[in-house]
């Protein structure tokens, strides 16, 4: 081969494969935050969990359920006090490198850096770019619908409720406004006034399960610290590669609040080149990794109290399909047209959607599902490089969402109603449907909902249940963490 054709041969490789720089700005680092992640980030990102629509041809869609998370929203309280610690910190440490002459690898952002939160009273609400998110997810479901949105606004026929919490219901009237833009006579944009319900905090078992389930509550209090066990040996090993990176003398805990640094800088604020320019790829594929794990554990798969005490919302859901298929079949005179529910709009927190989506089904790899029917226990997250279907990025993003839309099919010789999940808005498969994004109202019924609704709530959630799964999974935490992470092996490589 003659020298010309070995560099035109390197160009065209070149041109193909990208070169190496090319491939780390592939890297986008704002798709790897866990629930962290902005919704327009991920949803449209490539995912081996979204299958083609399988909803047969001729199908109309007759209701709509939405559970969503609230969008993008600022730190709490006890998160930015938290930045403020780790800004105190970080001053401590350049002002020691300087005085060892260590400080030519400093960053330079680090050099007086104070947190953009700093002073602020109040946190949790909304941002305007989580308005944005609810917003247009109004405009893009009313655009997909248009036989579900094509009527005038009425309260029981577009039902809207949101938990107490501000950024949960700020996030519905930013959803609603999006929905009913152009309807009404409000302003230039035309807006109308639509209503928002929520339920006490205390008693709110259909949105907030979570916060009044003792029994998971309890569970949650005792785990937490074997998850934080779980995290230690991969925020170790990240601790000492920046410490050694950056001649600073990093805890532990700076590592962990630089992660979230980076998880507010960049979703919030679009800053990638400061806290999250700290971590190389694979450091942030394994902080991404205990993000995931953690969520498993404490919100999803993990245990079936995690899930299992949603089936107050999965009745809800499945009684509104119930009542919008009597309709459709009933007497003209009980049932007029146009005044039958159309869609039932929830709009709640990661709390929600993620076991929402276990009683579905969503995520599940090989057996599981069928493990899951059993009450057997599942394994957690595999560690990188290894892949996995559960990230909560896709899990859970801000604004993350599942719709389940039911469809009559008055052509169809099998079944004349089909239900069809969306998450995200995509098609997605549902292992009780066969692998499927849709299948008949009466499969959906017995195959996936009725084994959850078996349970009753507050059976679930009485203090003195669930000892002996505790003790399991106790058990099953520490083998993991031993085959995880065992003595003397380096975890990053």
């Amino acid at each position: 081969m003659t020298r010309d054709m070995a560099v035109a041969l390197l160009l065209m490789l070149s041109m193909i494969f990208g070169t190496g720089s090319e491939a780390e700005e592939a890297f986008d680092v704002r798709k790897h935050f866990s629930t962290v992640t902005r919704y327009g980030v991920v949803k449209d990102v490539p995912n081996n969990a979204y299958v083609p629509s399988s909803v047969p041809d001729g199908c109309t869609p007759i209701h709509l359920n939405l559970v969503a998370r609230h969008g993008t929203r600022s730190p709490t309280k006890k998160r930015m006090r938290e930045l403020e610690n780790l800004a105190s910190h970080i001053q401590e440490l350049v002002k020691d490198a300087e005085e060892k002459n260590l400080a030519q690898n400093v960053p330079t952002w680090l050099r007086g850096w104070t947190s953009p939160w700093k002073g602020k009273v109040k946190g949790g609400d909304l941002i305007s770019k989580g308005e944005d998110e609810l917003y247009d997810l109004g405009i893009r479901s009313r655009e997909r619908f248009p036989e579900l949105f094509s009527q005038d606004y009425r309260s029981d026929i577009y039902t809207l409720k949101a938990t107490q919490v501000p950024r949960a219901a700020a996030s519905a009237v930013a959803f609603g406004m999006g929905l009913f833009s152009g309807k009404g006579t409000l302003g230039p944009g035309k807006h109308r006034a639509f209503a928002v319900t929520s339920e006490s905090r205390a008693s709110d078992i259909l949105l907030r399960f979570h916060d009044c389930c003792e029994n998971y509550k309890d569970f949650r209090k005792k785990q937490e610290p074997a998850v934080d066990k779980l995290k230690e040996p991969v925020l170790d090993e990240i601790t000492g590669a920046i410490a050694s990176r950056y001649k600073l003398n990093f805890t532990r805990q700076d590592t962990s609040s630089l992660w979230f640094l980076c998880k507010q800088e960049a979703s919030l604020l679009d800053i990638t080149n400061q806290a999250c320019a700290l971590f190389n790829p694979d450091e942030v594929a394994l902080l991404e990794w205990t993000d995931d794990l953690e969520l498993f554990i404490l919100k999803g798969y993990g245990k079936a109290l995690n899930y299992r005490m949603g089936v107050p919302l999965l009745k809800d859901v499945v009684e509104s399909m119930e009542e919008a298929i009597q309709a459709n079949e009933g007497d003209l005179e009980k049932h007029p047209p146009g005044s039958n529910e159309k869609a039932r709009l929830r709009f709640a927190h990661a709390e929600t959607v993620v076991p929402f989506s276990c009683l579905l089904g969503l995520f599940l790899e090989g057996s599981e599902f069928e493990q899951i029917q059993r009450e057997q226990p599942l394994p957690f997250p595999p560690k990188p490089p290894h892949n996995r279907n559960w990230r909560g990025s896709i899990v859970a993003p801000f604004g993350g969402n599942n719709m389940l839309v039911l469809y009559s099919c008055p052509a169809n010789v099998s079944s004349k109603y089909y239900v069809q999940v969306l998450h995200n808005e995509h098609p997605t498969p549902m292992p009780g449907c066969g692998g499927a994004d849709s299948c008949p109202f009466e499969v959906f019924k017995e195959k996936i909902a009725a084994p959850h609704l078996k349970h009753d709530y507050d059976a679930l959630c009485n203090v003195k249940a669930n000892r002996v799964e505790q003790s399991s999974m106790n058990t099953k935490l520490s083998a993991l963490y031993r085959w995880l992470f065992p003595p003397g092996i380096n975890e990053i490589g």
